[in-house]
């Protein structure tokens, strides 16, 4: 199997975030930084280099394919930040729907900037994922 790219490393995310040119995407990241690592009670982590991480799970899929990643965590990009803490759990598509402005993918979040989007339901979205995936992947 071929190894994983996204994994822990020893960068700082602190630093990480301090590259982000746009001063209000870069505020918008040390925010969410902060929600999380006050959420999840882990703190940040660099996943490859350019995720920024909460806490990890291993998961293993039916196919065989398995490896770890973290909890919870967020990706500034181009055109949106990223936040992966969508994982299927049951009320998640009635949380999106009082979020605010986002686009959804298959277990990631795409929002512009942090005020189009309520803080409090992101807050409820981290927890319900971390929780949800601890769960799910308990045992396997």
């Amino acid at each position: 199997m071929a190894e994983l790219k996204t994994k822990p490393t020893a960068l700082s995310a602190i630093n990480y975030l301090n590259t982000i040119s746009d001063p209000n995407v870069r505020q918008d990241c040390f925010t969410i930084m902060d929600l999380m690592e006050r959420v999840s009670g882990f703190k940040p982590t660099m996943w490859g280099p350019s995720i920024v991480g909460f806490g990890k799970y291993h998961y293993k899929y039916d196919s065989g394919h398995e490896g770890d990643i973290c909890l919870v965590g967020f990706s500034p990009r181009k055109q949106n930040i990223s936040l992966y803490v969508l994982a299927g759990f049951p009320g998640q598509a009635a949380m999106l729907m009082k979020l605010g402005k986002h686009k959804a993918g298959k277990g990631c979040l795409f929002v512009k900037r942090i005020v189009d989007i309520d803080l409090n339901v992101l807050e409820s979205l981290i927890k319900e994922s971390m929780d949800f995936l601890k769960i799910k992947y308990a045992s396997k």
